[in-house]
């Protein structure tokens, strides 16, 4: 289906301000100093709520544009007008764009409100909320680029922010550490896109959304191949997918907010963004879409088996992460039959996902930002808000019947058996376990949480979080209950998706979708009881076991994932670069050291000549005279 652009008027014109307002409440509070130390929290919720506001009010101008008319674009300025390299500034707002600025602004401003408890107490509470704004304002761009360039400063806009937030108390090496690997393997990603770009102006001499798409399809099948594995390089480093999925769980010693932000609702997303924005690019790539399936099964797999193993509240909930953004990728990857179906997995899981780190970061805040759930237990009683809420949130993750993740996470099941052949049973057979595998790790910790005798140490005192870091947690698990039920039956996503995927296709199901659903929910049951078999009747240890089977080690271990890393990239990579010192030093310097001591010895030597008597001089000319003379007399002999 070829989408029509129509440039903006009116209020859909006004889509520019959606990125100026955070990013001008961003300069206010960085410039503005100590002075705005007391209301520098209300600056950055208010550029929030505002925006928030402008979004719902461009997407409900958009929804009373006629068919036809759902995509409209807004050239702000000329970027790049180099010889054939004509490059603007311009935004689009379309269906899929206007999905992702409710998600972005909605969940943000809640996370804001959050964060003026959370941090009530920081020092630097000024600056967090600018870098908070400017992560906003880098996420909308990114999602209302009209082309490639445009998505791609949104892009590196989102990196830089998740650095500084993930390093906000940098003062703490863990802290430095984790923002320069996320920063690191986010770049590797990055490289990918960029290429990409070039050779989409390389071929095509555009790098528009319009004309790339439109071009495409007279492109050689080995350039789109191509187009879509280094997208798809791209997708993965943001996304936090294997192969560059190690920085991901690390960037939880950012503050809590933090992780429900960015590793909840939004950059984690932009991979699965990019690769519904190309699906035009995608289409035309049967191997370049296997490969993004792939990589989100192995991916889901991986995240749900190492979420198994840890102890540490908020890496568990990062381990989900990487585990439902990869159900994401694998139902993209299907092509038309499942990108609606992973833009509502989106949607839905931005409430529960950031409803939970939330309700860890409220956890935590009651017990002295403890994070080890084998010293909490009992929680339950004594944070009643935050126990209901994160229960909530737990079950909608876990697929319970008819909340949010249930409709959502069964349909990308029913979508990958649907694709047929011995790969559709590979794809909804893995999904189908992942979801087992989810429903034990987070009834594990919920358990391990909430549940059972005390186990806090003799300073915690746990209490409920106040007011204004309760009620966003309140309004994030109504949506983890109703959010799914409200995009399939009320609101229908696939609908309103249909200008940018267009219709979706008729599903020729190998598995009929009630016994997929029967399945599932009897697979997640198992998942649940047997958590509550292994932790619930028996006592939690304070230590973690040291006698543990092969498996629980390497999940532990994240199934040696940063072994990997650091013994086929990072240690060859020191090894090469302590090779490339010493022959700089020892070859290149050396040579030029040697080549400057050889002159300046040999000058020294010379300069010895000159000793300034003419005694000295007499009879050098003596000898310069008698060895001509001689040389004459040589040759005329001879």
């Amino acid at each position: 289906m070829e989408t029509q652009y129509l440039p903006a008027s009116g209020l859909l014109g006004s889509a520019w301000l959606l990125v100026v307002i955070p990013l001008l409440g961003a300069a206010v509070l960085l410039l503005g100093g100590r002075r705005l130390d007391k209301i520098g929290h209300l600056i950055g919720c208010a550029t929030i709520l505002l925006d928030f506001v402008l979004a719902v009010a461009l997407v409900a101008a958009l929804a009373g544009q006629p068919d036809g008319e759902k995509a409209v674009t807004d050239t702000l300025f000329s970027f790049i007008p180099v010889g054939e390299l004509q490059v603007d500034i311009g935004l689009l707002l379309d269906p899929l764009s206007a999905v992702f600025i409710l998600l972005i602004t909605g969940v943000g401003a809640l996370i804001h409100i959050y964060s003026v408890g959370y941090m009530g107490h920081d020092p630097d509470r000024r600056r967090f909320f600018a870098y908070m704004n400017l992560f906003v304002a880098a996420m909308l761009l990114l999602v209302l680029g009209n082309g490639y360039v445009v998505l791609y400063i949104g892009w590196e806009g989102v990196g830089l922010a998740s650095y500084l937030l993930i390093a906000f108390w940098y003062r703490r090496p863990a802290a430095a550490t984790a923002a320069k690997k996320a920063f690191i393997m986010n770049r590797v990603g990055d490289v990918g896109l960029i290429i990409a770009v070039f050779i989409m102006f390389a071929t095509l001499g555009s790098t528009s959304f319009a004309d790339v798409f439109a071009g495409a399809s007279g492109l050689a099948a080995g350039t789109v191949t191509a187009l879509g594995l280094l997208l798809l390089l791209g997708a993965c480093g943001k996304s936090g997918q294997v192969p560059l999925q190690a920085w991901l769980p690390d960037a939880m010693e950012g503050p809590t907010p933090v992780s429900a932000l960015i590793h909840a609702a939004t950059m984690v997303t932009a991979g699965v963004y990019l690769i519904a924005r190309s699906a035009p690019l995608f289409d035309l790539s049967e191997t370049a879409r296997t490969v993004v399936t792939i990589v989100g099964l192995v991916t889901l797999l991986y995240g749900a088996i190492v979420g198994c193993a840890y102890d540490d509240i908020k890496k568990v909930l990062a381990y989900s992460t990487v585990s439902q953004i990869g159900y994401m990728f694998l139902a993209v990857g299907l092509g038309p039959a499942g990108y609606a179906v992973a833009i509502l997995h989106l949607l839905t899981h931005g409430f529960f996902k950031a409803g939970l780190f939330l309700g860890a970061g409220s956890v935590m805040h009651g017990m002295n930002d403890e994070v080890d759930m084998r010293k909490f237990g009992g929680l339950g009683s004594k944070m009643r808000i935050t126990y209901i809420t994160f229960a909530l949130g737990y079950l909608a993750l876990i697929g319970f019947p008819f909340l949010s993740g249930y409709y959502s996470k069964d349909l990308i099941i029913e979508v990958a058996f649907d694709s047929g052949g011995a790969l559709g049973w590979i794809l909804g057979g893995g999904a189908m376990l992942a979801a087992g595998l989810t429903a034990f790790y987070m009834t594990r910790l919920m358990v391990m949480t909430f549940f059972g005798r005390p186990r806090w140490d003799k300073d915690a005192h746990p209490h409920e979080s106040p007011a204004v870091m309760t009620v966003p947690m309140i309004i994030l698990s109504l949506g983890s209950v109703f959010a799914g039920f409200i995009l399939v039956n009320v609101f229908p996503l696939g609908a309103w998706l249909e200008p940018v995927f267009g219709p979706e296709p008729e599903a020729d199901h190998v598995v009929a979708p009630i016994v997929v659903s029967i399945l599932t929910t009897v697979v997640v049951a198992l998942g649940v009881a047997a958590a509550w078999f292994f932790v619930a009747r028996r006592e939690v240890p304070i230590r973690p076991p040291v006698n543990v089977s092969p498996v629980i080690k390497a999940a532990r271990a994240n199934l040696y994932g940063d072994a990997f890393n650091e013994s086929v990239f990072m240690r060859p990579g020191q090894w090469l670069t302590r090779a490339m010192v010493y022959v700089d030093n020892r070859g290149v310097d050396g040579a030029v050291n040697g080549l400057a001591a050889g002159l300046g010895g040999t000058s020294g030597r010379l300069r010895r000549t000159q000793t300034g008597f003419v005694r000295s001089y007499a009879l050098s000319m003596l000898g310069g005279a008698l060895v001509v003379t001689m040389a004459f007399l040589a040759v005329r002999f001879v």
